[in-house]
């Protein structure tokens, strides 16, 4: 049934994101803040606390989320267009991205531009699925949720194939199918922690799910929408129990069922596993579903929804500002003092100086509190001059 596109409905898509985009802001603020952040992985189970664990676990969800509906907003914006005019958009934006990876986003995490050490994130990776995307979008929309789905189910196969460091096949190989250091001279290097294609099959399966946004009315679309969540969490804990395929890290027994359980969840993001997607997507899925109607208090996450480029960058400028602030009144150390090179301190932040993970909360609430009117206003702003270079952030 052919509907017209509600603004209800992009607040659905806003909302969630919203969320997703808080919950993301915790992980970014324990990098900063959080002592132990850079002594070793919060998913450690020979190391981390359950409390740890789930500070790190529940922001699996940000990623996926957000790549998924980059290409869900990416199809709905497409219905208002012509197939060449969302691939020009497609093209732009992601090398927007990229840009914004290399040059903004590094020297936000940084507070440098060295160029000793760059890490390849989520905007890179977002980019360059736009960008196939922009030559995708010629192709039926059944073909991409077909390519989407083999790429989800079956990139965990591909990326078995040995390829080490000596092979020219190395470097594209870590960019498209798996994580890796790439040393470009003694003193530059890249670390690639996105790699592309097994997030891309999450952007087209996404692409195509717009649809029930634009064809589709509310009931039908909360059916799909539950049916798909739901499969995909009961397809994870099948596949996670037979610990046969899906993730490069099976789970384990512990001495107690707790770390057990942690294990059971402890799935693959880098790169990004079937197991993984399926645990993460599922709940996304489902609370789409279930917030279709979303009451009015949760509006609060719209406002962050809504311009997510905007908030992505400032919330990391305004954590990594204020934790180096911290370090130094902590430490005592002078500004002029602190080494920004990578091999020296994490943006100025040395390893093993922080704070408790009771006052990482703090500061993560903090962060979110200072950015609410600041992203309200910037939404408003741009509502209000709609057009030109607004529309790039």
């Amino acid at each position: 049934m052919q509907t017209p596109l509600s603004q209800e409905r992009i607040n659905t898509i806003d909302l969630v994101r919203g969320l997703v985009m808080v919950i993301m802001a915790l992980d970014h603020t324990r990098d900063f803040f959080h002592a132990d952040a850079l002594l070793y992985s919060p998913t450690d189970l020979d190391k981390t606390t359950p409390l740890v664990f789930f500070t790190r676990w529940i922001t699996h969800f940000c990623a996926p989320a957000f790549v998924f509906l980059a290409g869900t907003s990416a199809f709905i914006s497409g219905s208002k267009k012509t197939t060449q005019a969302l691939s020009r958009y497609l093209l732009t934006r992601g090398l927007w991205l990229v840009f914004l990876e290399l040059v903004v986003l590094r020297a936000f995490l940084f507070f440098n531009f060295y160029y000793d050490v760059t890490l390849l994130t989520v905007l890179w990776v977002i980019g360059w699925c736009m960008i196939l995307l922009a030559g995708l979008v010629y192709l039926p929309l059944k073909w991409n949720l077909i390519i989407g789905l083999l790429i989800i189910f079956f990139h965990d196969a591909l990326a078995l194939i040995p390829v080490n460091p000596t092979q020219l096949l190395f470097v594209p190989w870590s960019i498209l199918m798996k994580t890796g250091f790439i040393a470009a001279s003694p003193s530059v290097a890249f670390v690639i922690s996105y790699p592309i294609i097994p997030w891309l099959g999450i952007m087209l399966v996404g692409y195509c799910t717009g649809k029930l946004y634009t064809h589709y009315n509310a009931s039908t679309r909360m059916r799909w929408l539950v049916q798909s969540g739901g499969g995909a969490i009961i397809l994870f804990i099948g596949l996670r129990f037979l610990n046969l395929y899906g993730d490069p890290a099976p789970w384990q027994k512990y001495s107690s069922m707790g770390f057990t359980f942690l294990s059971f969840l402890n799935t693959t993001k880098y790169p990004v596993s079937l197991l993984f997607t399926l645990m993460t997507l599922g709940p996304v899925l489902l609370l789409l579903a279930a917030w279709e109607r979303a009451p009015k208090r949760l509006s609060f996450f719209i406002v962050f929804g809504r311009v997510p480029l905007f908030y992505f960058l400032l919330h990391f400028l305004l954590i990594h500002t204020t934790a180096l602030f911290a370090f130094i009144i902590k430490t005592g150390t002078s500004l002029r003092d602190i080494d920004f090179h990578f091999s020296k301190s994490f943006g100025g932040i040395t390893p093993g100086v922080g704070h408790s993970i009771g006052w990482t909360y703090v500061a993560w609430l903090g962060v979110v509190l200072v950015l609410y009117p600041i992203c309200k206003w910037y939404g408003l702003y741009k509502q209000n001059h709609p057009g030109g270079w607004l529309r790039y952030l």
